[in-house]
């Protein structure tokens, strides 16, 4: 073992307060936030289990853990929540000035879309 993976090796939790494990090290049975998104879970309100720590970019990075067997499936939404984010949606690809639907948003900068805001000139 590296010096530097000794250095994040803490699973009893007393150098760091919570369980420390290096990259890749941590035991089977935790999961950060996105393995438990692409599992079809969410931690479900449980406190942070474990971490991980590494050496990275600007300093030390971590990751938090959270247990498996603790995590809930992931909740759906319902009909009427579809049907809300839906209308949304086609708001922000609505124009207020033509009322025409584009298919792209509207820029919130120019609160128009980009044909009202920038009119071509007629070449004569």
């Amino acid at each position: 073992m590296s010096r530097i993976r000794a250095a994040y090796h803490d699973p009893d939790g007393t150098r760091y307060g919570i369980p420390t494990y290096w990259w890749r090290g941590a035991p089977p049975g935790y999961a950060t936030r996105r393995q438990l998104t692409a599992a079809g879970l969410r931690p479900g309100g449980q406190p942070v289990a474990a971490q991980v720590l590494w050496r990275g970019v600007g300093g030390t990075r971590t990751a938090y853990l959270y247990r498996v067997d603790l995590a809930r499936p992931k909740r759906t939404a319902t009909p009427a929540q579809r049907a809300a984010i839906g209308k949304a949606l086609t708001a922000r690809r609505t124009c207020r000035i033509c009322r025409q639907v584009r298919p792209y948003y509207i820029p919130r900068s120019l609160g128009e879309c980009l044909a009202c805001a920038f009119p071509q000139e007629d070449a004569a």
